[in-house]
């Protein structure tokens, strides 16, 4: 389960980079550029939308890394990067694989309580 906890979690990262790039640059183009009418509007919360743009794929690549040792901690990281990306860029066709690698990667690595190592969270 850690090894899938691992595996999941820095897919489920790399996936989350290439949205937050996209989101960061969008932000960054509508400012720089200006809105065009019909096609590209700025998002309401850019903040948010940046600061989730760079911390989701960071809390999900570093979760992934931590499962196999540390199953509870990169568990905890894995679910608050998949909820930061649910809640800054909602659920949709760019988002259903990033936000569910690093679900399921934060489920797993937290259910390995009895863990394939001799070390155990709880």
């Amino acid at each position: 389960m850690r090894n899938a906890a691992l595996l999941l979690g820095v897919i489920g990262g790399l996936l989350a980079l290439l949205v937050g790039f996209f989101a960061y640059g969008y932000t960054e183009a509508i400012d720089r550029y200006g809105e065009i009418d019909g096609l590209a509007y700025q998002v309401d919360r850019v903040g948010l939308i940046r600061a989730v743009s760079f911390a989701a794929p960071l809390l999900a690549i570093a979760g992934g890394g931590m499962a196999r040792i540390r199953a509870l901690w990169g568990g905890v990281l894995l679910l608050i990067s998949a909820g930061l990306m649910l809640y800054a860029f909602d659920f949709n066709v760019f988002t259903m694989f990033p936000i569910g690698f690093t679900a399921l990667g934060g489920l797993f690595a937290i259910a390995a309580g009895k863990p394939d190592e001799p070390k155990a969270h709880f």
